[in-house]
């Protein structure tokens, strides 16, 4: 049965998180080490099993990772100063990139730097055709 088709509270093994996610087992199971918050049960043959407040912990980890740019050390101290009873703490909003001009360049600039680019690629691909 895929994850999709089971209830919100169902156990979740740790290959249909992985599919859920879209992150590697591997990558779970060294959050498992990072994040002590994170306990799924484990039965026999070390075999790991997802509850919903896992499932929602491991989402919020991959969000702030992978997402939001946290380091592992930043959402370890996230996770902790939240304790369990707090509320999530609200996310401070992303940090534009430096420029060289001091100033973030607006998105529709950037595209248009990416049009001329993708265009001049074109046009390179089909002279060197010729």
């Amino acid at each position: 049965m895929a994850a999709t088709q089971k209830s919100a509270s169902a156990f979740r093994t740790i290959g249909e998180l992985s599919e859920e996610l879209g992150v590697a087992q591997h990558i779970l199971r060294y959050w498992e080490t990072r994040f002590p918050q994170l306990r799924p049960l484990q039965r026999a043959g070390n075999r790991r099993y997802y509850r919903p407040e896992d499932v929602a912990l491991v989402k919020r980890i991959n969000l702030l990772l992978n997402r939001d740019g946290y380091t592992v050390k930043g959402v370890q101290k996230l996770l902790s100063s939240a304790g369990s009873s707090a509320p999530p703490p609200t996310l401070p909003p992303r940090a534009e990139p430096p420029t060289p001009h001091g100033r973030p360049i607006p998105v529709h600039e950037l595209r248009a730097i990416r049009d001329r680019l993708s265009k001049a690629l074109a046009a390179d691909d089909v002279a060197a055709r010729i």
